[in-house]
């Protein structure tokens, strides 16, 4: 495969989870790699102790690794949850309570763009008002963003994997997007393509690709079927990254797939070392 002038970072929780989190930065640096993404790390915790705050910064600068995504809480992730800030009580109270937090975290580390996932419907509230409180909630959080010039992700996620997330498919996170927008009049809400998740949702991804470049700010990527590493399954990575060149997308490409059965460095085959560090 090409990619000579693509700038990739590695997911270090779903890549290098073999190893304890605060050891992950470095096995990114060995395996080439200078710039990472990660899920809020605490599930538990949206708050946590600023000790682990300065560990897992400690543990980024050491290895000299950039921090370039940075999800908001989510809840259990990986595990039930897709999200929080749909979810009424004590989840979207969780979200509010971590985007200072998050911000701070990583600004602190040079990285200014945020990922909000959705939620999963809940029996019991309506449709409707789990709509009125992720509108608030990513106003919320779009304009705490805003304050550190930064960008806030949607993500549409993949029907047969998150049946009870609404958000799967790319118009439908477009849609959510426009919302944020309209109801800030910021504009720093921006688009996350996950190339595996609308495959896995049957999308055009050619199609996605040439009417939404325009309003991404990320974009992640994972074969299918499997979600694997590029060239385990069926997508052609090097024509779908070279059309998101064309159509104008200059930013990372994030590696969010399984290694497999083996270490996650040696999932990294497909990609010569020299084409790892971000240019």
């Amino acid at each position: 495969m090409g990619f000579s002038d693509t700038r990739f970072n590695v997911n270090l929780s779903i890549l290098f989870t073999e190893l304890p989190l605060l050891e992950r930065p470095a096995a990114a640096r060995a395996a080439g790699f200078t710039a990472v993404e990660l899920w809020w790390p605490w599930v538990d915790a949206p708050v946590p102790e600023p000790a682990e705050l300065a560990g897992l910064r400690d543990a980024l600068n050491d290895a000299g690794t950039r921090l370039v995504g940075l999800n908001f809480y989510a809840g259990r992730l990986p595990g039930p949850d897709r999200g929080a800030l749909s979810v009424p009580g004590a989840e979207s109270e969780r979200f509010r309570a971590n985007v200072p937090v998050a911000i701070e975290f990583a600004r602190s580390l040079g990285c200014t763009t945020f990922n909000a996932l959705y939620g999963n419907r809940v029996e019991g509230f309506s449709p409707e008002g789990q709509d009125r409180l992720a509108l608030e909630n990513l106003t919320f959080a779009a304009r705490a963003v805003a304050q550190v010039g930064g960008t806030l992700l949607i993500e549409a996620l993949n029907a047969p994997e998150s049946p009870a997330c609404p958000i799967v498919s790319a118009p439908k996170a477009i849609e959510v997007v426009d919302a944020v927008n309209a109801a800030t009049g910021l504009g720093n809400a921006k688009f996350l393509m996950d190339l595996y998740h609308l495959s896995m949702n049957g999308e055009d991804l050619e199609e996605v690709i040439d009417r939404y470049t325009d309003k991404t700010a990320h974009v992640q990527i994972a074969d299918n079927p499997g979600r694997g590493a590029p060239g385990t399954g069926e997508l052609d990575f090097e024509a779908l990254l070279d059309r998101l060149k064309k159509a104008g997308y200059d930013g990372w490409i994030g590696l969010e797939y399984k290694p497999g059965d083996t270490p996650s460095a040696s999932s990294f085959a497909w990609l010569p070392a020299p084409l790892r560090a971000a240019p």
